[in-house]
């Protein structure tokens, strides 16, 4: 085989190697002894009899809703193959326009309302669930909207990428996986930085945190000052999840001057000052610890051999199925259907990949939250394990998930395990250094 030909495959190796060498640090002595008390402890984190019958029944949900998604998409689209309607969108849309941006966007849009309608049952169920365990308290014509607004981002976005896709693929056949590669990264790059100005507001309604919660606000910013972090109190802001759902949560986005930290008015509803600090003291360590940056670098890393073994799959499924499908070529528009085939087998291949790697970046998240807001919490062991047990408990999470289901779909540590090395992690204890910290 060629260097041409591996050299995708190299780069994917080469990054999934080199995140726990420039994405994290190795664990220190103390580090590790608490990890592995918190692979055996179970009492950390415990629920209620009833919540936690509550709990499993919905983590059996949970599971089976996992595993129904990640083969539906695939199975959906080798059924608009098989039965012919890309063949038909195609024809539908070159009748309609000789001119290639109009082509793209009716292809979408008749791509996009098929597999819209043909997962909607799955949509309202997951819906249905969250209204049954009291998550989700948005009203079905909000729901309804929200659903709409997230169709008509992905026909906006999605038609200028495919028809800049299908330019590049009848512009360069054998080379269209490398060119596209490049828009794709620009695409991510972007997407990244104007989420927090332009898609988050659509879903849902901000406010500068100082607006309500002024107190807070200083607080949480001697945690960025310690951190030695440009988060200012102006890119701190308070979303009004309350008049969506109920569970608690806070998460970063955006970087450059886009870059923020958001704190749910759940959270500041049922946590205290010293949980919500440490909290946002675990959103503050992925900037700190570059782990927005490094996502994207990955992110766009990743995709150069995806898009090549795309290339290949579509090259090869043609070749065996093109007939059938009534699709000749990768320059056709149907070719895109069948890379979306292709990419939805890799994705549901490459999940534990993706997640193991997440599940590393938020430990070392959750090790620096517990280290930067040493002196300003009193006892951050003890707030640790409480912070947990309240996000667990909010959001009904199983104290013993399913091992499988754990490593194949949580981007998180088990709360369980999280809970616990809170509870244990105390390198000032015995006088060593800490991990991020000199003592």
């Amino acid at each position: 085989m060629s260097l041409r030909r591996v050299f995708p495959l190299l780069v994917t190796l080469a990054v999934t190697l080199a995140v726990p060498i420039s994405g994290t640090a190795a664990m220190t002595p103390t580090e590790a002894k608490a990890s592995q008390f918190a692979e055996h402890d179970s009492t950390a984190y415990a629920l209620p009899a009833d919540k936690l019958q509550k709990a499993k029944a919905l983590t059996r949900i949970k599971d089976a809703y996992a595993l129904a998604s990640m083969v539906w998409l695939p199975f959906l689209i080798l059924l608009i193959l098989t039965l012919g309607l890309a063949a038909r969108y195609r024809d539908a849309a070159v009748r309609l326009s000789k001119n290639g941006w109009v082509q793209g966007y009716a292809f979408l849009f008749l791509l996009l309302l098929t597999t819209s309608v043909l997962t909607l049952p799955l949509n309202i169920y997951s819906r249905h669930v969250g209204l049954a365990y009291g998550f989700s308290v948005q009203g079905w014509a909000s729901w309804l909207g929200d659903e709409a607004k997230s169709l008509g981002l992905k026909w906006l976005i999605g038609g200028l990428l495919t028809t800049i896709l299908v330019w590049v693929m009848r512009k360069s056949p054998t080379r269209w996986w490398l060119w596209f590669w490049m828009v794709a990264v620009v695409f991510v790059v972007a997407g990244v930085f104007i989420t927090p100005y332009v898609i988050d507001p659509m879903f849902n309604t901000f406010e500068p945190l100082s607006k309500s919660n002024p107190a807070l606000v200083e607080r949480l910013h001697k945690v960025v000052e310690r951190g030695g972090i440009a988060i200012p109190p102006e890119r701190m802001f308070l979303m009004k999840a309350s008049a969506k759902v109920t569970t608690l949560n806070a998460y970063v986005t955006g970087f450059g001057a886009s870059k923020r930290v958001v704190v749910w008015d759940t959270t500041i509803a049922k946590a205290t000052p010293d949980e919500i600090a440490f909290i946002f003291a675990h959103e503050s360590g992925h900037y700190a610890l570059g782990h927005v940056v490094l996502g994207v670098a990955l992110s766009c890393a990743e995709i150069l051999p995806v898009f090549w073994i795309g290339y290949q799959g579509v090259r090869l499924l043609l070749r065996r199925y093109g007939a059938a499908w009534k699709i000749p070529s990768q320059q056709d528009l149907g070719a895109l259907v069948v890379l979306a085939l292709v990419l939805a087998m890799l994705s549901a291949v490459s999940d534990p990949i993706d997640n193991s790697i997440s599940r590393v970046i938020e430990h070392n998240a959750d090790v620096y939250g517990q280290e930067v807001v040493r002196g300003i919490i009193a006892d951050p062991q003890a707030v640790g394990r409480q912070a947990f047990q309240v996000l667990g408990e909010e959001s009904l999470d199983d104290p013993t998930p399913n091992p499988f289901f754990e490593f194949w779909f949580d981007a998180h540590p088990s709360t369980r395990y999280r809970a616990a090395f809170s509870e244990a992690y105390d390198p000032w204890a015995g006088g060593e250094s800490p991990k991020y910290f000199a003592k």
